[in-house]
C-alpha cells in the first residue's frame, strides 16, 4: 500500500498500514458519545473505520497535503467534517458547538506524534470541556510511564491518573507503520476523565507535584522544602500523617496521596 503524501519527518508523520490495528483501535472507541474526535487521521484509513460505525467524526490535520485528499475521500459524507489547523491551538469547544454537536461530550481518538504526545494530552485533560474517553496510540515507553504504579510514576502517570483511569489496551509493532518508526506503540485508553478538585485547588496541586517531582534523586522532603520554602519538619509531619516515612520519593505516591499532600501544604503555607 503506497503513501498518498510523502511522509513528513518534521510532522512526526507514520501511517498505519495494517488494517487488523486499525479495526482494534476503531473497536475501542466508545461510541456512547455526541462525536469522536480524531487527531491527525493522516489517510484517513481509522477515519474510514469509525464513520463505518455510524458515529460522526471530526478529524483534525495538520498537513495541508492530507487535508486536500481527505475533504476528497469524505465529500459524499455527511458525518464526517475535516478541520484544517494544528490542534493544539484549535479550539475544539468552539468547532464542536459550530458543528451542532455537544462540546461536552465527545471523546477523542488519534495516533499522536511523538514529539507533542504529552502537550495534547495535557490539553485535553487540562481544559474546560473534556473529552468522556481518549484512546490514543503513543510510543510503548510513553504508555508504559502513563499506567505506571506507585514506585514507577512519573510526572506524567500522574498529572494522567488524576484526570482518569488509563490502561494499555494492546501493544502495535513498529511493522505496523510506514515509514517504519524505530520503536513500538502502545494503544491507551483514558477513561472516566473527571477533576477531583477545584481550578484553585488543581493548579496548587500540579505545582507541589512539579516541584516533588523536580529532582527524582532526591527525597521529597527535600524537594518540597527548598520549593516552598517550608522546614523539613513541617513536610515529615506531613508524609507521617500519611504514614509515609521521611525518605520516600515523589515516584512512590499514590495521586490521593499527592492530593492529600497539597491541601494539608496549602493549609501550612498560609498560616
Amino acid at each position: 500500500m503506497h503513501s498518498i503524501v510523502s511522509p513528513k519527518k518534521s510532522l512526526g508523520q507514520n501511517f498505519l498500514r495494517d488494517e487488523r490495528v486499525v479495526s482494534q483501535i476503531a473497536d475501542s472507541v466508545s461510541l456512547d458519545t455526541s462525536c469522536v474526535v480524531e487527531i491527525g487521521p493522516g489517510e484517513g484509513v481509522l477515519t474510514k473505520k469509525l464513520a463505518q460505525k455510524k458515529v460522526p467524526v471530526v478529524a483534525i490535520e495538520l498537513d495541508d497535503r492530507l487535508v486536500s485528499h481527505l475533504e476528497k475521500m469524505f465529500s459524499s459524507s455527511f458525518d464526517v467534517h475535516i478541520v484544517s489547523g494544528n490542534v493544539l491551538r484549535v479550539n475544539i469547544s468552539e468547532v464542536l458547538s459550530g458543528l451542532g454537536y455537544d462540546p461536552g461530550r465527545y471523546v477523542l481518538v488519534g495516533n499522536l506524534p511523538y514529539y507533542i504526545t504529552s502537550a495534547i494530552i495535557r490539553l485535553f485533560l487540562e481544559s474546560e470541556n473534556q473529552p468522556q474517553e481518549m484512546t490514543i496510540m503513543v510510543q510503548k515507553e510513553v504508555a508504559d510511564r502513563i499506567v505506571a504504579k506507585p514506585g514507577q510514576m512519573s510526572l506524567l502517570s500522574l498529572s494522567v491518573q488524576y484526570f482518569g483511569f488509563p490502561e494499555t489496551l494492546f501493544t502495535v509493532s513498529k511493522d505496523s507503520f510506514s515509514p517504519i518508526p524505530k520503536v513500538d506503540s502502545s494503544v491507551v485508553r483514558i477513561s472516566r476523565i473527571h477533576r477531583s478538585l477545584s481550578l484553585e485547588k488543581e493548579r496548587l496541586f500540579f505545582r507541589v507535584a512539579r516541584v516533588g517531582f523536580s529532582a527524582r534523586r532526591k527525597t521529597l522532603v527535600n524537594n518540597l522544602s527548598t520549593g516552598f520554602g517550608l522546614s523539613r519538619e513541617q513536610i515529615v509531619q506531613i508524609l507521617l500523617s500519611l504514614e509515609l516515612p521521611p525518605t520516600v520519593r515523589a515516584q512512590e505516591l499514590t495521586v490521593s496521596q499527592w492530593i492529600y499532600l497539597s491541601e494539608h501544604l496549602s493549609i501550612i503555607s498560609s498560616n
